[in-house]
């Protein structure tokens, strides 16, 4: 008890400016255990509850438990010497499994709930998705100060809703945001909880989760990461990264797209404006695009620039490349990520109408994603959003019309051309989807976010159903939709 008080008082080193201390690696490598995308470390600004919580009991009724908590953490600290237990630490940790049977009913749950189950936690908005990041992976958002007081909160039913929420992802590559900031003694999560949390998320959401960032990290994270730390394997250990501003972020996710809760901004805003904080991000400089752009412009614009076709050179070099058999075998073909420095030069060189040689089928296939998603409008029109989001609610035996309503009537002439020729080259991915695993599921779940979305960009877990749903009748159904 003593050393973890120890632990939860001892403040972190600060990096000053001019110091000579070098950038931190993002691939958490070198001896800080606490890896940012800053050089300039601050893990108490301004800590929303006092970390002595975790070394002694102050509220009343919560001693007995946080002394079982604590019991819990000195075992951990202890269980393991090197902390260096691979992903399967389960076996190793034995009783400390807090009896969390990986048959029991929160899997099951989580595995055939529906959204519907979930309304009373939805409703918090605590975990949002919001479409991909600059690395062309998923991206979901967990905000701490919307977590309700843990008197209305079921945190089992909490838990379980999160994996609901990963299970839709796991299969692709995903990164995983969470605003820590709002998080107090009134609605934090005991200790427990949170060992069950990461147990119960075990191998199959580990292995894909390609970064876990922490916005505005606090000495109570500290502490929990050191007290969980021989639990967690040095390639997990790796994934995370501390972010102390927003502005760190913007390199990569698209910061447009997520809607941050206001108490986060005012507190970052907070933050940037103590004295030695790093500058806020200068606005951003709107540029006359290049007559050759592909990438972040308008449909129309591309059509005006490439004689009078709307299918982007880009597009078509990368259905091409991607249509010789041994690359639609590809396993994963769209669900991986690719090395973010590549495809922002692969970009800027198809936006000067450079000769690009493509190599690697996980290249393509992303430049085909950041394409769709970085377009001015979706392919599937503002206009069109909120009646696909609808068709789900509708009979059965009218939806099919109303897709074909939607696809052959109202969705403009060139959107339709663009759209048909990129559904007919995925009708080729799933033809071989007994080798690559790319079903029209699998594809829906890829591509429906890129294709359609809220003028928002903010993209609700509600619609996530209706708008993959929507997605996959398109795949499945090509042939009678898009005639060639």
């Amino acid at each position: 008890m003593e050393s973890l008080a120890k632990t939860s008082k001892a403040k972190p080193k600060v990096a000053q400016p001019g110091s000579g201390s070098g950038p931190v690696s993002l691939s958490g490598g070198g001896d800080d255990p606490y890896p940012s995308l800053s050089d300039y470390h601050d893990y108490e600004p301004q800590l929303e509850f006092d970390d002595t919580e975790v070394a002694c009991a102050t509220n009343a009724g919560t001693d007995a438990e946080l002394e079982a908590e604590l019991d819990l953490a000195l075992a951990l600290d202890t269980t393991v010497s090197d902390g260096t237990i691979e992903e399967n630490f389960e076996a190793e940790l034995g009783p400390l499994s807090l009896g969390l049977d990986l048959n029991d009913d929160l899997y099951r749950k989580a595995r055939l709930s529906t959204e519907a189950d979930y309304r009373d936690v939805a409703q918090h908005g605590i975990v949002d998705v919001v479409g991909d990041d600059t690395y062309g992976r998923k991206v979901i958002v967990v905000s701490a100060c919307r977590l309700p007081s843990n008197k209305v909160l079921n945190h089992t039913k909490l838990l379980s809703y999160l994996m609901f929420t990963l299970n839709q992802y796991v299969e692709q590559d995903y990164s995983l945001v969470y605003f820590h900031y709002g998080l107090n003694s009134k609605n934090k999560p005991p200790l427990s909880w949170l060992w069950q949390a990461y147990r119960a998320f075990d191998r199959k959401y580990k292995k894909n989760l390609k970064a876990l960032y922490l916005v505005h990290p606090t000495n109570f994270i500290r502490v929990v990461y050191n007290l969980f730390r021989p639990a967690i394997s040095v390639k997990f250990g790796k994934k995370i990264l501390y972010v102390n501003y927003l502005h760190e972020l913007r390199n990569h996710l698209p910061m447009d797209q997520i809607t941050i809760p206001e108490p986060v901004l005012e507190h970052d805003r907070t933050l940037v404006s103590k004295p030695l904080r790093l500058p806020t991000t200068p606005s951003v400089q709107f540029h006359t695009p290049l007559e050759t752009q592909q990438f972040g412009v308008a449909l129309q614009f591309i059509k005006e620039h490439n004689g009078g076709d709307p299918i982007a050179p880009v597009v078509r070099q990368c259905v091409e490349f991607l249509s010789q058999p041994d690359l639609l075998e590809t396993e994963g073909l769209f669900r991986r990520s690719a090395n973010v420095r590549l495809i922002n030069q692969l970009q800027s060189q198809f936006n000067h109408a450079e000769t690009v040689q493509l190599t690697d089928a996980h290249v393509a296939a992303v430049l085909i994603k950041s394409f769709l998603r970085e377009l001015e409008e979706p392919l599937m029109t503002f206009d069109l959003h909120d009646e696909i989001v609808q068709v789900q609610a509708l009979p059965r035996s009218e939806r099919g019309m109303a897709v074909k309503s939607l696809v052959l009537e109202k969705l403009p002439e060139d959107n339709y051309v663009v759209l048909k020729y990129i559904i007919h080259f995925l009708g080729k991915v799933m033809d071989r989807s007994d080798l690559n695993k790319m079903t029209s599921a699998n594809l829906a779940v890829v591509f429906g976010p890129n294709l359609i979305w809220h003028h928002n960009r903010q993209m609700s877990l509600a619609a996530i159903g209706p708008i993959n749903t929507f997605t996959d009748y398109l795949l499945q159904n090509h042939h009678q939709l898009f005639i060639l």
